[in-house]
Order: C-alpha cells, then sequence, then structure tokens
C-alpha cells in the first residue's frame, strides 16, 4: 500500500508562515526552513520585548515624575516617598501624565503630599 501523505493541509501550514514572513529580507521571506525559523525566533522576541515594553514605559514615568518634582524643589524619590506617607493613592502612569500635560494639577498633588 502506498504513503499517504496529507498534502493539502502540509502545503497550507507552509503558506501560512510564509505569509507570516512576507516583507522579510533575502531568503528569509520564501525558503521554508530560514523563514520557519526566522518566524520562530521572532515569536521569542515577541514575547521578550512585552515584557520589556512594561519595564521602559514605568523607566519613562519615572523620568517625567523626577524632571517634574524637580521643579518644585523635590527628588523623586523624596515626592514619592511623601506621597506614600500622606496615603495619596495615584500611580505612576497617572502621575506622569499629569507632570507632562496638566502642570497646575502635579503641583496640587505635590503640595497635598508636603502638607500632609
Amino acid at each position: 500500500m502506498p504513503r499517504s501523505v496529507n498534502h493539502v493541509a502540509s502545503r497550507a501550514k507552509r503558506k501560512k508562515i510564509l505569509k507570516l514572513t512576507r516583507g522579510y529580507f533575502g531568503a528569509r521571506k520564501n525558503v521554508w526552513t530560514v523563514a520557519k525559523n526566522t518566524w520562530e525566533k521572532g515569536l521569542t522576541y515577541a514575547y521578550r520585548d512585552r515584557k520589556n515594553k512594561k519595564r521602559n514605559f514605568r523607566a519613562l514615568w519615572i523620568q517625567r515624575i523626577n524632571a517634574a518634582a524637580r521643579l518644585e524643589g523635590l527628588s523623586y524619590s523624596q515626592l514619592m516617598g511623601l506621597i506614600h506617607k500622606s496615603g495619596i493613592e495615584i500611580n505612576r502612569k497617572v502621575l506622569a501624565d499629569l507632570a507632562m500635560n496638566n502642570p497646575e494639577a502635579f503641583k496640587a498633588v505635590v503640595e497635598k503630599a508636603k502638607n500632609a
């Protein structure tokens, strides 16, 4: 009995991955083994960088808060210590947004933290 191979399914699988690698450089887009390896490695980069994105944004927020806090005569660590001590429940993302887009509100938060 001859060997039965499901060409339809295997070709569809290859086409799916080659479609995902469209736009890659050189053989990475059209040679099956190279494209598959590139695509798989890309998935690991995507997983890693979803984690790094969170770190990068936190670092950006801290830099923005620090810059705005220095204008108020405080360092970042002093400001965050005062905020936590005064019981103000505000996260770094919102605080950085206030520092960038609404300096008056940021100043009010700093004053409340200083006076509490």
